[in-house]
């Protein structure tokens, strides 16, 4: 074999090298380069080298990612069981930190948003936990956000999911929450009666302070009973009986009160 064959050879190796060195990727990854065991430099997206034998790298995608936090079963600060799971959405800010300082982000992540949901559900009561679910999302997003930090990551939402409570616990907050509905309708019923007492006390002493108003409610009814197409028979009597009754009443009863004095 000749000096030039040797020299083709050598230079296709040197080529062959030279382009496997070459890399690629996405919009929504970045490469975190070594050299020599070394953090070299932060590559991508695009296109970028590595020199054979001597770089390596790690790939990380930068997109949110989702966790679903298994359910998890504790102890509200009312001493009631119940169980709760989760979901929790990351995306790595700063691939560097993410590749040097934890030796897995993603199970990093998981563990503390586990044990952050737990250690929140029990610093409150039930209904702090179903009524105030806003609340104690913002919470747990803010722990895991502060103690993942350090590792590039940065918590973007956390929302729980399901509050699963014992079946006697339901079935005794079922019974609460009718008998408050209860206690609701009484109180609109009787407030709904004192009102209507009222107006029908008004409208008794206007129509008792003027003789025509009575004459024109009794005329009225009658068209009232008439439309009704039945056979009630009425017999009708002048105001004026009644209030001619009603003074003998009156003067009988002062005449009887004067004879036992």
């Amino acid at each position: 074999m000749d000096i030039l064959s040797l020299l083709s050879i050598g230079a296709g190796i040197a080529g062959f090298l030279g382009l496997s060195g070459v890399r690629v990727i996405r919009e929504y990854k970045r490469s975190v380069v070594f050299r020599l065991g070394r953090q070299k430099s932060l590559s991508g997206p695009g296109i970028y080298y590595l020199v054979p034998f001597i770089d390596s790298q790690n790939v990380v995608d930068v997109r949110t990612q989702t966790v679903d936090i298994a359910q998890q079963e504790t102890i509200t600060k009312d001493s009631v069981t119940v169980k709760i799971n989760a979901v929790l959405w990351y995306r790595i800010a700063d691939p560097e930190s993410a590749i040097i300082r934890v030796a897995d982000y993603r199970e990093a992540v998981y563990q503390v948003a586990q044990t952050a949901l737990r250690n929140v559900i029990g610093q409150h009561v039930l209904d702090e936990v179903l009524k105030e679910r806003d609340k104690i999302n913002s919470q747990i997003e803010e722990i895991v956000d502060g103690a993942t930090a350090a590792w590039g990551v940065k918590v973007e939402m956390v929302e729980m999911k399901d509050v699963e409570i014992p079946q006697s616990l339901q079935r005794a907050m079922a019974r609460e929450a009718e008998a408050v509905r209860e206690k609701r309708a009484r109180i609109i019923k009787a407030e709904a009666e004192m009102e209507a007492s009222q107006k029908l006390t008004q409208a008794s002493e206007m129509i008792s302070s003027s003789p025509a108003a009575l004459e024109l409610r009794r005329m009225q009814m009658l068209s009232e009973i008439g439309a009704e197409n039945n056979t009630t028979t009425i017999v009708m009597m002048p105001s004026e009986f009644i209030g001619m009754a009603k003074g003998l009443s009156e003067t009988f009863s002062r005449a009887k009160t004067d004879s036992k004095e």
